[in-house]
């Protein structure tokens, strides 16, 4: 299974964006509390993972047919 680039930063973003809402169970955000204060860029982190998951979801069951 070779990953390109893009394949490797949607995986990241994917583990991030569920990292946190791991912390968001235990009422922490901290995309909230890092990108807070500038609500579009807090709001381009959140659609950036999103993205990245469905990117993953498309993807993913054509990599593990190589």
């Amino acid at each position: 299974m070779k990953f390109k680039t893009l394949d490797l930063v949607a995986l990241i973003l994917v583990i991030i964006g569920g990292l946190n809402w791991l912390l968001v169970a235990f009422g922490y955000n901290l995309v909230t509390l890092i990108f807070g204060t500038v609500p579009t860029l807090e709001a381009t982190v959140y659609v950036l993972v999103g993205l990245s998951a469905v990117y993953l979801a498309v993807v993913m069951p054509k990599l593990g047919r190589n």
